[in-house]
């Protein structure tokens, strides 16, 4: 059997301020032609598939208008896509009775039946192969919100209940596998050790617990396709545990990082490769700085100027960051004179102030927007102004529970 692995689309993303549709279609364009050459049995999508919990119609567009062309072109591709946690689960989960007609599952939320047991049989997925036989089993588990782990049959521990989920699936998956069928998981989460990107990705945190253990998955399972990091990585080491990455740079901080799909063969219950296709850049970042101005200036002399037959939409964004030691009032006309005729788009501008006293004692202080800090961070730096320490660990612990609410009552909105 073989999969293809891809996670972290963040269809409708706008990098401060500029819609990346270009980039999101080139990528898709992409895959639909790595479907066509590789012949892969089944596509895993493991979340974060939107930007947002109330994606643009555009974005949404895109997912569907990929879904049916992967079908079209491949009637036998199994797709299986999980929410994460920049998704509304209910959203993926709307079209859901539509996309199966695809062969596509879409898996968003998990449920408990009356009697207070997982319903388990709507996050085992069954995996054709070529023949048409069951060779494996996907065990899709979405981002898991605290609200769908936690409760009165579960306690309030959210790792404790988030162990649970994994055990009781895992159990019923291995009761239903046939000897030879391998186990497949696909999951949106934070785990243990992995590499996050500064920028672009949304802490998971609720309350204090954020990473979970890989001990999660078993030695039954072959296969983990993961979503959430931007970087492509293994799981402490094991090549069966698997972040593949995001199809594109979502952030400045995440210029370097290889994108990329993961191929992986088993067979029977046996993982016997992961391969890596790496997904050409339709549209470059590039950085500058942080730098004195003069210094930045001969570097926007020196940038390639504009072909005008060249396609604008390909043109490089650009982050610009400077370092003062007093105000300009005319920066942005400064760079944005010396960047006329050049081909670069400008999309940020960051000042960094030398010889004040910073907040943590040095001697820069650096000033920081806030689209570059997280909420927990956002509110500590409240709490330290408004009470003059910093914050405690509990109230840190209800803010984190009661962002979580607010982001859970945004999917319904």
């Amino acid at each position: 059997m073989r999969l293809f692995h891809t996670s972290d689309w963040h269809l409708g993303q706008n990098l401060h301020g500029q819609e990346r549709d270009f980039e999101h279609a080139s990528f898709l364009t992409w895959l639909l032609g790595q479907l066509a050459r590789r012949q892969p049995d089944v596509l895993l999508i493991a979340g974060d598939i939107f930007d947002t919990v109330n994606p643009p119609v555009k974005a949404q567009e895109r997912l569907y208008d990929f879904i049916v062309s992967a079908h079209e072109q491949q009637p036998n591709l199994t797709i299986v896509m999980i929410a994460g946690n920049h998704d509304s689960g209910s959203r993926i989960e709307l079209p859901a009775p539509l996309m199966r007609r695809l062969r596509t599952h879409a898996l968003g939320r998990v449920l408990w039946l009356d009697d207070g047991q997982l319903d388990a049989e709507r996050l085992l997925i069954p995996l054709p192969d070529a023949t048409g036989q069951t060779a494996a089993w996907c065990l899709a588990l979405p981002f898991l919100r605290p609200a769908e782990v936690t409760g009165a049959s579960l306690g309030d521990d959210y790792l404790r209940g988030i162990a649970k989920v994994h055990e009781l699936l895992i159990d019923a998956a291995n009761a239903r596998r046939q000897p030879g069928q391998a186990l497949i998981a696909i999951s949106h989460a934070h785990m243990a050790g992995g590499t996050v990107s500064e920028d672009s990705e949304r802490s998971l945190i609720i309350g204090s617990a954020e990473a979970l253990p890989a001990s999660l998955f078993g030695s039954s399972i072959s296969y983990v396709a993961l979503g959430h990091l931007h970087k492509p990585q293994r799981v402490n080491g094991e090549e069966r545990i698997r972040y593949c990455g995001s199809p594109i740079p979502l952030s400045f901080s995440e210029i370097e990082y290889p994108h990329q799909i993961l191929e992986i063969n088993c067979t029977g219950e046996t993982l016997d490769s992961v391969e890596t296709h790496l997904i050409p850049r339709a549209v470059e970042l590039l950085r500058l700085g942080p730098a004195p101005l003069a210094e930045i200036l001969l570097h926007l002399a020196e940038l390639p100027n504009t072909d005008l037959l060249a396609d604008l939409a390909r043109q490089p964004w650009l982050e610009v960051r400077v370092r003062l030691d007093e105000p300009q009032p005319d920066l942005r006309q400064q760079i944005e004179t010396a960047l006329q005729g050049k081909a670069a788009r400008l999309v940020r501008i960051g000042a960094e102030y030398a010889g004040s006293q910073g907040r943590d004692g040095d001697d820069n202080e650096r000033l920081i927007e806030l689209d570059q800090l997280s909420p927990q961070e956002l509110f500590s730096r409240v709490w330290q102004d408004s009470y003059g320490s910093a914050v405690d660990q509990q109230t840190l612990d209800d803010f984190a529970l009661l962002l979580q609410q607010v982001q859970l009552e945004g999917e319904h909105t």
